[in-house]
């Protein structure tokens, strides 16, 4: 099969910009990816220091406590004399005391064969009295003269903590060792608020890789690592979670604890599907701690699609229109070739050509005249479903007008007027904003009175309310109060609003639009009408652009710029069905606090 060369030409030009495509998207794709990476890595480090800092903070609260309390000689005296019930019945009260006192979880007096001998529980059921805690690391640090620290979940009280030791001595030699166990639960609890606040989730793992404090209840007492025989073996020798089971926690790729990057990628899987984070960790050699933050990765994934697309729609515009200025280019220079040879035959065939020239010259008038037309006529079509009421308005109050002249009322005259171009400017602010659905305009918001407001309001729509035979219902000054609002486009509003409902009731019986302001945590303004409602299936489509339910001639734009107006004020507006018949606009707007200079600071 052989292709002619055009044929041959567009091949080539498709397969060219196929391939610019792809590499648009694929750049879109990794710029964006590698800028997200970067953006939540920078933030994860950050948040890495608020945590750490607030982990020390909290530790570092009961550090000194027990070496505080090893210069009690309660504690001496009752090691040297362990058959003294009355002196450990008084030590126990002490410690208990203490242990009220600094909020800890418990303290206990640990004799030098690591039995326990006095607790802060002393009366509870889980009481470490007679207790032997020779194997735990931190009675082992202590005996042999050092600060011990430590975390395990407790044996007697099956309770999660973290442990502080100091040895007791007489001169030179170690009687004893002082525990003060505080209770993680609480620290686990605020660093879950922290990161909740900064949009992340954390884990806190031991040197054997074991998550012990988590944001994520299903991540907590889980490994990262894999965990063989010989490694549970080696856990439940520890007694560091006591009785408890530690099951592997399922993340793809598998955890590297000898990594040396800061940063890493990883989807942990749940009940609830799979989910992928960048991993930042940090050691708290103080505590033997490793802190890992857990930044979810989803956003990014899923801005990626639109920002492809958004790009390759840019790439695409930006390849036809060089394909278009190269085609124009090309027919220009034909045009030029055309010319050249018309001018040649000019002499031979003037009058034809003059002729020629002059038909179509008329058809080109013609058609721009057209095309002017049209762009009017739509244009409007569309100013006309926007400024109908205020042209009614100017025509009502212009009949009054004459009606007082002729009654030489000169007083009302001059108000009428007043109010005339009131409205005329209104109509030229109107008319200026249309472009605010395709294109956000400036903001001219201020602190604006919103009973003045609706009066203005009301005074456009007032005659086309007393044509069309329409009872309202408005109570005047029921509340008083601000919003920070343009006081132009809010009217605009309300207006479109109130026009509608007029038009929803023009065969209804009776005829009666309800305005109420209410004034709580914010501004509520309620248009009730008595029209015969809207169907349940127009519920979703009725603030789109170009959709009416109207029969009268419009675009269908009036709320759909509506919605955008009120957006841009921060509020909010919906529309539901009255339970006795008729539609209910509620518009939801923050009331303007004087005490701020801009409500959006």
């Amino acid at each position: 099969m052989s292709f002619s060369l055009r044929t041959k030409k567009n091949i080539l030009l498709a397969i060219m910009l196929l391939g610019g495509l792809a590499i648009t998207l694929k750049a879109t794709h990794w710029f964006y990816l590698e800028q997200g990476y970067q953006d939540t890595a920078e933030r994860s480090k950050q948040q890495m220091t608020e945590l750490v800092n607030f982990l020390d903070g909290s530790l570092s609260r009961y550090e000194s406590i027990p070496h505080v309390l090893s210069t009690n000689p309660l504690l001496r005296n009752a090691l040297l004399n362990q058959q003294d019930g009355k002196s450990i019945q008084s030590l126990n009260l002490y410690l208990e005391e203490i242990k009220h006192i600094t909020e800890s979880l418990d303290i206990y007096l640990v004799d030098a064969s690591g039995v326990s001998i006095a607790a802060s529980n002393w009366q509870k059921s889980y009481s470490f009295i007679g207790q032997d805690f020779s194997f735990r690391p931190y009675y082992q640090q202590a005996i042999s003269g050092q600060l011990g620290r430590y975390y395990a979940v407790g044996t007697t009280s099956n309770k999660r903590g973290f442990y502080f030791s100091y040895p007791i001595y007489e001169q030179l030699d170690i009687l004893g060792v002082i525990v003060v166990k505080l209770d993680i639960t609480e620290i686990e609890q605020q660093s879950t608020g922290i990161a909740r606040a900064g949009g992340y989730e954390f884990a806190i793992t031991d040197p054997d890789n074991i998550i012990f404090l988590s944001s994520i209840n299903h991540w907590r007492l889980r490994s990262l690592t894999p965990l063989d025989q010989s490694r549970q073996y080696a856990i439940h020798a520890s007694k560091r979670y006591a009785s408890r089971v530690i099951n592997e926690l399922t993340l793809s790729p598998s955890y590297d604890a000898s990594a040396t990057d800061e940063h890493n990628l990883y989807a942990f899987s749940s009940l609830k599907g799979q989910f992928d984070y960048m991993e930042t960790h940090k050691a708290m050699v103080k505590a033997g701690w490793s802190v890992h933050i857990m930044a979810p990765l989803t956003t990014i994934y899923q801005s990626l699609p639109l920002l492809m697309t958004l790009y390759g729609s840019l790439y695409l515009l930006l390849a036809l229109a060089a394909l278009f200025g190269y085609e124009r280019r090309k027919n220009l220079f034909r045009i030029q070739q055309a010319n050249d040879l018309l001018e040649q035959r000019v002499l031979a065939r003037t009058q034809d050509l003059q002729a020629s020239n002059l038909k179509l010259s008329e058809t080109q008038d013609e058609l721009i005249q057209a095309a002017k037309l049209t762009v009017i006529g739509n244009l409007s079509a569309s100013i006309n479903h926007e400024i109908n009421q205020p042209l009614a308005a100017i025509k009502s109050y212009a009949q009054n007008t004459k009606t007082m002249i002729s009654r030489n009322q000169t007083k009302m005259v001059a108000d009428n007027i007043n109010t005339i171009i009131s409205l005329t400017d209104r109509l030229a602010v109107i008319v200026g904003q249309f472009k605010s659905f395709t294109r956000k305009s400036q903001s001219r918001d201020s602190a604006t009175d919103i009973n003045l407001c609706v009066q203005d309001a009301l005074t456009i729509i007032k005659p086309e309310i007393d044509k069309q035979g329409v009872e309202l219902l408005y109570q005047p000054d029921e509340i008083s109060g601000e919003v920070w609002a343009d006081n132009v486009r809010l009217q605009q509003v309300l207006v479109n609003l109130m026009s509608n409902a007029i038009v929803a009731m023009q065969r209804s019986v009776p005829k009666r639009l309800s305005l109420t302001l209410t004034l709580e945590n914010q501004l509520c303004i309620k248009i009730q009408d008595t029209g015969s409602g809207i169907q349940e299936s127009q519920m979703e489509k009725i603030f789109e652009p170009f959709f009416t339910t109207s029969d009268r001639q419009g675009l269908g734009l009036g709320l759909s710029i509506s919605r955008r107006i009120i957006d841009s004020m921060q509020g909010s507006i919906r529309v539901s069905n009255a339970q006795t018949g008729g539609a209910i606009f509620e518009i939801t707007l923050p009331v303007y606090n004087s005490s701020r200079a801009d409500p959006d600071e």
